[in-house]
């Protein structure tokens, strides 16, 4: 799928507030369409396996499943696979070709433990949730969550290793999804203007800049690895997904720019990676700019921008 910049342009001179309320109205769709296969299914299995790769939005479309799915009767409970990691200095952790902790890698997570959770709940057993502490690079149980669910609850794992058939293989009857932001922006003659790579770069560098403490460069030298796992361990299993959606939003790219170009202009001319970033920062000023103070209240882009 492609949006058009000229359709974009000209919806955001027309109405730039109708414009994403009629995207937000067909993003929240996707997520109806998800959450009716979800209850469909949820008596074969209460687990719910969220994946997709970072900057895919996977947080606030879980939040949004459940909000979505309480509506309908089906009480909820999010889990972060996050809190499934292994402690890095544990033995036979995986490593990059340069010697680093690969922690992008499945390996890296707790899949007996996670395993072990998802038949239990679906014995309707309880489990503690983990607690991973990630300043101090490890579990803490003490901070971990009891859970149990009932007839009408269900438990979305949301992670970017979610769909990996370690897990599934062994639990088939649990739903699977699969997001990402997956449209370009093309001219009208079908060139592509903003790549969906870039989008996905985009927010990752804004969430990291506003709520992480790491600038461009930081997200930089990290996006290599992230792109590198991303076509190993989470697109191979994409098409495993029982429903697989796009997160991109239409008018994300005119909002986006405020936030995103000064701080991807302030790369040094020596970052290897700033040539490209240029030529993001160019491409931003072919749209027509979105008051970020207009984005909807909840729109997914508040997970990147705040």
């Amino acid at each position: 799928m492609a949006y058009r910049l000229s359709e974009i342009n000209a919806a955001v001179r027309r109405d730039p507030v109708g414009f994403m309320e009629a995207c937000d109205r067909d993003y929240q769709g996707k997520v109806a369409r998800a959450a009716d296969m979800i209850c469909e299914n949820m008596r074969k299995s209460p687990v719910v396996l969220l994946s997709g790769p970072s900057g895919s939005g996977k947080t606030t479309t879980a939040e949004k499943l459940s909000q979505e799915l309480e509506r309908r009767g089906v009480h909820t409970h999010a889990v972060s696979m996050d809190d499934y990691f292994l402690r890095p200095d544990s033995a036979g952790v995986p490593h990059t070709p340069d010697g680093m902790v690969d922690y992008e890698s499945p390996e890296l997570m707790d899949l007996k433990l996670l395993d072990e959770h998802f038949a239990k709940l679906t014995r309707g057993e309880w489990i503690l949730v983990p607690k991973f502490e990630f300043a101090r690079q490890m579990r803490n149980d003490s901070r971990g969550r009891p859970l149990k669910l009932g007839p009408d609850e269900v438990a979305i794992f949301e992670g970017i290793h979610a769909l990996n058939t370690k897990l599934t293989s062994r639990h088939p009857d649990a739903t699977r999804l699969y997001i990402s932001a997956r449209s370009d922006i093309v001219d009208d003659d079908g060139t592509v203007v903003f790549k969906r790579t870039w989008l996905r770069l985009t927010r990752r560098a804004v969430r990291d800049y506003n709520f992480r403490g790491t600038d461009v460069c930081g997200t930089l030298e990290l996006w290599a690895n992230v792109r590198r796992g991303e076509k190993l361990y989470i697109s191979p299993y994409r098409d495993t997904a029982h429903i697989k959606f796009d997160t991109a939003l239409a008018y994300e790219t005119p909002v986006m720019a405020s936030y995103a170009k000064p701080i991807m202009a302030a790369v040094p001319e020596e970052n290897q990676r700033r040539h490209e970033l240029l030529e993001l920062v160019r491409a931003f000023e072919r749209f027509e700019p979105i008051d970020p103070k207009l984005t909807p209240a909840g729109s997914l882009i508040h997970e990147f921008i705040g």
